[in-house]
């Protein structure tokens, strides 16, 4: 406490003192000779001059403190900040100096956010408009060609016709995922939790992907024999989409003539952990911090070729989330990738 009154009224007090001085020293000089002026009435002129002199000088510096720096709290309030409060002004050096480092700071990572997103934002537009460009240019490749005259021949045209279609269909799965994605971050795509087996929804997904897995010579199966059911409780045609994402990547950059494996074992007491298990390409260290971002695609020109939206893994992690769980991944280049999410069991079946 007195560290702080010592620094608020060090400047008045020592301005006070000097000036009580020299008053005091020219009132000698005048009256040295006067008999009847006394050492006492000088004494107590001192101090009065001392007393008033601190009281008018600490008034008139805190008031022309406290205008400057309402002007630096009005410019702040500009930018709608909420560090530095009109009502908290304060003219205390220390107390300040601490107030606008903190707005600074708040600001510089206002800023670095704002430049991050800003990059994102470019990448993002960059990717939609290459996935968007592909599949059109295709359809307009095909029709134009039909109506330059191959539409007379119904061979070329039942072609043309079917690859189009297929480039349409790819427009609206990516549509189709955008919109599901968006729906997930705005909180707009309701989760309907229900008790199903986790180890019957695996095999379901195996059984899908079965003709995909054997193009590839890619074992889809199971890390052992799940000889009693495990159920949870979940959204199960989401998690099936999980599932299905998690598995068709591992086939697409998978080995040909290996494995993909999946394994649940216990999380902690309420929880299960799911794993999507492969040995191929693996994942750089670098990119798998941004394996979930829309449309990140780690190896673009051989991803380009597999097709899909590019959306496949930031729907998984939205979905994840929106289950209020969660999600990893462990890779290794030239040894495979692991992803795991976790899942709560169902309180009534197991």
């Amino acid at each position: 406490m007195a560290k702080k009154v010592q620094k608020t009224y060090h400047f008045a007090a020592l301005t006070a003192l000097y000036l009580s001085l020299l008053i005091t020293v020219f009132l000698i000089s005048i009256f040295y000779k006067n008999a009847s002026v006394s050492y006492l009435y000088l004494l107590f002129s001192f101090i009065f001059i001392y007393v008033f002199s601190f009281v008018i000088i600490q008034y008139r510096v805190k008031r022309f403190i406290f205008k400057q720096v309402k002007k630096i709290y009005d410019n702040v309030s500009l930018l709608d900040a909420t560090t530095l409060i009109p009502k908290n002004i304060t003219t205390d050096m220390a107390t300040l100096t601490r107030e606008v480092e903190k707005f600074a700071e708040n600001k510089k990572l206002e800023i670095e956010t704002l430049k991050v997103r800003e990059n994102y934002r470019k990448e993002f537009m960059g990717n939609i408009s290459h996935e968007l460009k592909t599949p059109l240019f295709t359809v307009q490749g095909y029709i134009l060609t039909l109506l330059d005259g191959a539409i007379k021949d119904k061979t070329v045209r039942k072609k043309y016709l079917q690859r189009a279609s297929k480039g349409v269909d790819r427009l609206i799965y990516i549509v189709k995922d955008l919109d599901m994605i968006t729906k997930l971050e705005l909180g707009d795509l309701n989760i309907y939790k229900e008790d199903f087996n986790i180890i019957e929804l695996v095999q379901n997904v195996f059984d899908l992907l079965e003709m995909k897995a054997i193009k590839r010579n890619i074992i889809l199966t199971f890390d052992k024999v799940y000889s009693a059911s495990i159920f949870v409780n979940a959204d199960r045609e989401r998690i099936q989409q999980v599932l299905t994402n998690l598995i068709v990547n591992s086939i697409k950059y998978g080995k040909e003539g290996g494995t993909t494996e999946v394994s649940i074992e216990d999380f902690i007491k309420n929880k299960v952990i799911v794993r999507v298990t492969d040995n191929g390409e693996g994942i750089a260290k670098e990119n798998i911090t941004r394996i979930f971002e829309r449309f990140y695609r780690v190896d673009k020109s051989g991803s380009r070729r597999e097709g899909g939206s590019g959306l496949g893994l930031s729907i998984v992690k939205h979905v994840i989330e929106a289950h209020k769980e969660k999600i990893y991944v462990e890779s290794h280049l030239g040894i495979g990738s692991e992803f795991s999410f976790t899942i709560e069991k169902s309180k009534k079946r197991n």
